[in-house]
């Protein structure tokens, strides 16, 4: 039998490369590094690309986007029960969507403060404004995770 945390390292750490590679797939398209993935039970049941440059929309990024269709499209027992992937920690906006939609759980690879200061100066809030979902009771948030991985996707954004 395996150790469920493992198993859930594992599958944590599956998800989250997906979620890098969709913040490459939106710095290839013209926007900032950012990407996310929404899971339950197991399966991907939307996913989300930063689209805040090519849709000329403040707040296309992929958190908030996801936030806002679960909260239209899942009950509210199915949203505490999903996990949202993110390539970065999200931003007090996103935070605050995450928190209001009632997903029960956040993983994520890179820090605000880390994404800042990997990026040209006015690419990105200075400083971030974060809102901590680590400090909520009904949040579980796991992370930093694959933050080499996370900043590599940064660094290779901006250099």
């Amino acid at each position: 039998m395996r150790d469920e945390s493992t198993t859930t390292g594992e599958t944590d750490e599956r998800f989250l490369r997906r979620a890098l590679e969709l913040a490459r797939e939106a710095a290839a398209d013209g926007n900032t590094p950012f990407g996310s993935v929404l899971v339950h039970d197991g399966r991907v049941v939307r996913e989300s690309t930063n689209t805040t440059l090519t849709d000329d929309d403040v707040t296309a990024h992929p958190e908030l986007k996801l936030a806002r269709w679960a909260a239209r499209e899942l009950t509210p027992a199915e949203r505490r029960a999903t996990t949202m992937y993110t390539s970065t920690y999200p931003c007090m906006m996103c935070s605050g969507a995450f928190a209001y939609a009632g997903l029960g759980r956040l993983v994520y690879s890179v820090d605000g403060e880390t994404a800042v200061d990997l990026a040209p100066d006015g690419r990105n809030e200075d400083p971030p404004l974060t809102t901590h979902l680590r400090e909520r009771a009904d949040v579980t948030v796991v992370g930093p995770l694959l933050e080499a991985e996370g900043t590599a996707v940064h660094r290779d954004c901006w250099d």
